[in-house]
């Protein structure tokens, strides 16, 4: 047969028509146009814009870097309140309409379960504890990045939130999380607020969420953003390749803590620029400012044990509420 093209994109969408099931019907694949269902479109144009991050920046072909074709499933459930990779492919609710309007509307939270792809075939961080947060916090660095590429922003532009826009009017938030300042995306009756510390000091010990992975996210994302707008330009172009280093690197133990993860990137930095070069500079202050400085000055770091099996759960929305 003949051989495939690296870096060509495959892609297929398919509708779950308010069934929680899996994959629905295929609605649209190969080159097909853009039909009338919005939520088809945005995940069609989502599933795209993530593989052309992926490829034409880091040169890995797809999540996987053999090409997977990228899935994607849309109208899951009835006014479901989340989107999901579930290993195989990514499923989008619509939303209740009350709080939340359809997930496939946020660019970010695509690039973000994607993302959850690209991790579990490199790093396979399990998904509790603070290997689990950083996980989250990849999802979520990479997320972002997908949208600042498409829009054409620098990190001086980006707004640097997660699911801007998946809110609806009715909530007083602008998005599910802000990498420049966490803990700021959202202050509402009725969701409270936004729950996630920017630094050390305000480390979440907690046995909900996996151990607190949606919350203490908020500690090496916001480390990225300092790093990020420390070095200007396009954030993708250089902390993001640091940090795509670090997570293909093959040096992350699956138990990974905070700590160890920062040696990591700071050793990415010294292996693209150089020992003490304006990036690795800037890897050392972005996470010296959020209290995970202590051993960035050697940057000689251990490889963590393996740990244990993580769930295979990677949630979205850290959200609950009354019924």
């Amino acid at each position: 047969g003949v051989a495939r093209v690296r870096g060509r994109l495959d892609r297929a969408v398919s509708d779950a028509a308010g069934l929680e099931r899996l994959p629905g019907r295929l609605v649209r694949r190969a080159e097909q146009p853009a039909g009338a269902d919005l939520a088809v479109n945005e995940a069609w144009d989502g599933l795209g814009d993530t593989h052309s991050l992926f490829w034409d920046v880091f040169g890995r072909d797809s999540i996987d870097d053999r090409g997977l074709s990228l899935e994607a499933t849309v109208h899951y459930g009835r006014k479901y309140d989340n989107a999901f990779w579930d290993g195989e492919r990514m499923v989008f609710g619509d939303g209740d309409g009350l709080v939340f309007n359809r997930f496939t509307s946020s660019l970010t939270v695509i690039g973000h379960e994607l993302t959850h792809g690209v991790t579990q075939f490199t790093a396979n961080l399990a998904y509790e504890g603070q290997s689990g947060a950083i996980n989250e916090s990849l999802s979520d660095v990479f997320g972002s990045l997908v949208e600042q590429r498409s829009l054409g922003q620098s990190a001086a532009e980006a707004g640097w939130l997660i699911g801007e826009g998946l809110f609806t009017d009715q909530v007083q938030g602008d998005a599910l999380r802000s990498l420049k300042a966490p803990g700021t995306a959202y202050n509402d009756d009725v969701l409270g607020k936004d729950p996630q510390p920017a630094d050390m000091a305000g480390y979440i010990e907690t046995e909900d969420d996996n151990g607190g992975v949606h919350l203490n996210s908020g500690i090496p994302n916001r480390a990225f953003y300092l790093v990020a707008t420390a070095l200007g330009g396009n954030a993708w172009e250089t902390a993001g390749q640091i940090w795509f280093d670090t997570l293909t690197s093959g040096t992350l133990g699956r138990a990974v803590d905070f700590a160890g993860f920062a040696r990591a990137t700071s050793r990415a930095a010294v292996a693209r620029h150089g020992a003490g070069s304006r990036e690795h500079d800037a890897v050392i202050a972005g996470w010296t400012a959020v209290g995970l400085g202590g051993g960035l000055g050697t940057g000689f770091g251990s490889r963590t044990g393996t740990g244990s099996e993580g769930g295979a759960g990677t949630g979205f929305n850290p959200l609950t509420r009354p019924e």
